[in-house]
C-alpha cells in the first residue's frame, strides 16, 4: 500500500500544530466577540488538542494516525457557565456537523486505513459527524482540508462510515476525540468520540 512520506506526514502536522498554537497565543482582538453560532466553541478561543497514537506492535512496525481538533465545552461561554443540550441542541440530529470548534477537524495518517470494506488512502482528511437519534449515526472524512469548520461542505466526502453510539455513565463535559490502539498492540485502532453522556466508536485497520 502507498506510504505517506514521514516529510509530508511531519509538514502537515507542523503546519496544522502552528494553526493550533497560533489560535491559542494570538491575543484576541479589541472589538466585541461574535454571537454564538450553532456548533461553534467560545468564539475562536476554544482549546485545540492533537490526539495521536502509533498503531501496532511498536514505532518501526506500526502506524502513527493523527487528529487535531478544537474542543468546545457544554458549558455556554458567554452566559457565566450555563449548561447547554450538545446532542439534538448545539449539534443538531441528522445533520452534519464540523465534529469540533473553529478549523475543521483534521485526520492525518501515515499509511491507508482499512474500514469495513472501504480503504482510505494514506494522506490528510477533513472529518465531520453525522449524528442521529433513532437512525445510523455517520463519521466522514472528506478530502477537502484546511478550512474553517463551518459550512460543513458534504460535496467532497471520500466516504462515511457507521459509528456504533453507547451512552456513558458519566457525563464528558468537553468534546473528547481519541486514537486509540488495541491492548496488547495490533494493526488494529478505533476512533472514539465522547461528549456529553454519548459516546460514539469507529473501529479501523492499518493497512501496511
Amino acid at each position: 500500500m502507498k506510504k505517506l512520506p514521514s516529510s509530508l506526514l511531519l509538514a502537515s502536522l507542523a503546519l496544522v500544530c502552528g494553526a493550533a498554537l497560533f489560535a491559542q497565543t494570538t491575543p484576541p482582538a479589541k472589538k466585541q466577540p461574535a454571537p454564538p453560532i450553532p456548533g461553534a466553541g467560545t468564539g475562536g478561543n476554544t482549546p485545540h488538542f492533537t490526539t495521536s497514537m502509533v498503531i501496532g506492535p511498536n514505532r518501526k512496525d506500526g502506524s502513527r494516525v493523527t487528529i487535531t481538533y478544537g474542543r468546545p465545552t457544554a458549558v455556554h461561554p458567554r452566559k457565566g457557565g450555563e449548561p447547554r443540550k450538545i446532542w439534538g441542541g448545539l449539534v443538531p440530529w441528522d445533520k452534519a456537523d464540523r465534529l469540533g470548534a473553529d478549523e475543521a477537524t483534521l485526520i492525518v495518517t501515515q499509511d491507508a486505513l482499512q474500514i469495513g470494506a472501504t480503504t482510505v488512502p494514506a494522506g490528510a482528511y477533513t472529518l465531520y459527524i453525522v449524528p442521529s437519534e433513532n437512525g445510523v449515526s455517520k463519521l466522514a472524512f472528506s478530502k477537502k482540508i484546511g478550512d474553517w469548520g463551518i459550512p460543513v461542505d458534504e460535496t467532497k466526502d471520500l466516504a462515511r462510515f457507521d459509528l456504533k453510539k453507547t451512552e456513558l455513565s458519566v457525563p464528558v463535559d468537553q468534546l473528547t476525540i481519541k486514537v486509540e490502539n488495541e491492548t496488547p498492540p495490533t494493526m488494529n485502532g478505533v476512533i472514539t468520540i465522547k461528549w456529553e453522556k454519548t459516546q460514539f466508536s469507529l473501529p479501523f485497520a492499518v493497512k501496511k
